[in-house]
């Protein structure tokens, strides 16, 4: 910690630099966690360095993503619950990166808020941490911004940013795909990081008792089943691709079925989706059945369940299965794809 640098000027405006130190201090125990063998640098620096292992690679590709967290944010405000939404922040940007095939290597994180609580920042960092490893990324780098008079004292936002690499003829582009080929589904963990403007319409949640069981939720509170981290799909699907040739990948964000599963999907073929397969999670029921919302409607708002699409050959589906199984994927067939003008048809 630089104990000589301290402003009471900039202090009487509201930024305390003293305070970022602390907070750099509370998360290197969490930032260490995440160390690979790539982590070129120290936390501190100008810039973060990564060393990337190219071994075995003919023509190494980057692929980046960035992200934030949305107005999820809200209900961590409410609940005074931080350290989750931080997973919530790593898996949007490393789940878009896999869908190109490629493996994360780093991430760096943003936040910016009205007041330096360092405590707080740390419980954020965590949860940054905690997605990190889930992925098998490094945090090698970050910002803390406090920007008084912008962002109220209690409040702050948070976004990141990841790079990910994959040999060139391993990319997945969806060349290959044809009709007949098996849709498979990896199940969300919740709501995940989309939809959320509609959600807190819904459930009115600055003004509800976020903490209360719900019989519907299996005696969760609406709170807690809210801010359940998104769920990361990197190590399952990476243990997927060394073995099965993949066709197709689409992350379930913002949009739903419809916007996102024709992202990965050519021209000339579309999805045909089997509405009865949906394991459709009870939040979802309810925020339809709350907020009076056509099912038309949830499908192209949020997940309904569904984190993850999976295009395979029907002769490898049965094996895509079992190898996502035996990594803690409870996959499962949601279904095929056709010759078609129309690029999703649910039914």
């Amino acid at each position: 910690m630089n104990l000589q640098s301290k402003s009471d000027s900039y202090a009487a405006a509201g930024v305390d630099i003293t305070a970022g130190y602390r907070s750099v201090e509370l998360m290197k125990a969490h930032i260490a966690r995440t160390a690979t063998p790539g982590v070129f640098s120290d936390v501190g620096g100008f810039g973060g360095l990564f060393l990337p292992d190219l071994s075995g690679m003919k023509q190494p590709v980057l692929v980046s993503g960035t992200d934030g967290v949305g107005t999820k944010l809200k209900l961590a405000f409410l609940l005074d619950k931080h350290d989750t939404v931080g997973v919530d922040c790593v898996a949007m940007c490393v789940n878009d990166i896999i869908c190109c095939g490629a493996k994360p290597l780093f991430f760096l994180d943003y936040i910016a808020c009205g007041k330096n609580y360092p405590e707080k920042i740390a419980e954020i960092v965590k949860g940054v941490c905690d997605g990190c490893v889930q992925a098998g990324a490094a945090l090698i780098g970050g910002e803390t911004a406090e920007m008084p008079g912008f962002y109220p004292v209690d409040e702050y936002d948070l976004a990141g940013y990841s790079t990910g690499i994959v040999d060139r003829d391993k990319i997945i582009d969806n060349k290959t795909m044809a009709a007949g080929d098996v849709i498979l589904a990896l199940p969300s963990s919740g709501v995940h990081s989309n939809g959320f403007s509609l959600v807190r319409k819904v459930f009115d949640v600055e003004n509800a008792d976020l903490t209360a069981p719900v019989e519907a939720l299996g005696g969760k509170s609406i709170g807690e089943t809210l801010l359940t981290p998104t769920k990361i799909y990197v190590k399952p699907v990476l243990e997927l691709l060394d073995e099965i040739k993949v066709k197709g990948i689409s992350h379930i964000t913002g949009g739903g079925f419809y916007e996102n599963i024709p992202r990965s999907i050519p021209d000339g073929l579309g999805a045909v989706i089997d509405r009865s397969s949906i394991r459709v999670l009870p939040i979802f029921d309810l925020i339809a059945a709350t907020g009076g919302i056509s099912e038309r409607d949830m499908f192209n708002t949020f997940n309904m369940g569904v984190g993850m699409s999976i295009v395979v050959a029907p002769a490898d589906a049965e094996r895509a299965l079992e190898i996502l199984k035996a990594n803690g994927e409870d996959a499962y067939i949601i279904g095929t794809i056709a010759q078609s003008d129309e690029k999703i048809v649910i039914r």
